[in-house]
């Protein structure tokens, strides 16, 4: 992999995201759940919700993660496929979730994984490929916009304050 590993500073924000009696919670989650796909899964399932957890990363200004924890069933999301290129998270979270992926297949700005991840949300994967695809939005606003759609853009807001 490349010498772009997450650390603390290229991690632009990490929340979890979940509902329980029809209503959202966000909250931050500490930089050490982002060390690695496995901790960022080990920290979600610490969380509660109706239909699993949603880990959010976004990293360098570059990709987010999505990451759905629901029991021991772990379903995710790559913004920019080629960001498994360079960066060690997103490689791992893609070994996590059993993508066989050809390198010389990958797009830029075209999403890996799971595109119907927030779909029983009312957020549908052609929505979702379209809004990866954006190369004039940056993660955090794609991020803001899936929020903002699935209802919980407040709580986001209030987790992770506008860059």
């Amino acid at each position: 992999m490349g010498s772009d590993d997450a650390d603390d500073t290229s991690i632009d924000f990490a929340v979890a995201c979940w509902r329980e009696e029809g209503l959202w919670t966000v909250s931050a989650l500490p930089a050490r759940s982002t060390t690695s796909a496995d901790s960022l899964v080990a920290t979600l399932r610490q969380f509660p919700g109706e239909g699993g957890v949603f880990g959010l990363v976004g990293v360098s200004d570059e990709f987010f993660l999505a990451v759905r924890q629901m029991g021991e069933r772990t379903r995710a999301l790559i913004s920019d496929g080629t960001a498994i290129l360079d960066w060690e998270l997103a490689a791992e979270v893609a070994d996590v979730i059993g993508l066989d992926i050809d390198e010389d297949e990958l797009e830029d700005f075209e999403p890996i994984g799971d595109l119907s991840l927030f779909a029983d949300f009312g957020f549908d994967s052609t929505e979702l490929a379209l809004l990866c695809g954006d190369v004039d939005l940056y993660p955090d606003e794609q991020v803001r916009t899936i929020a903002k759609r699935m209802g919980f853009l407040p709580q986001l807001s209030a987790a992770i304050p506008a860059g």
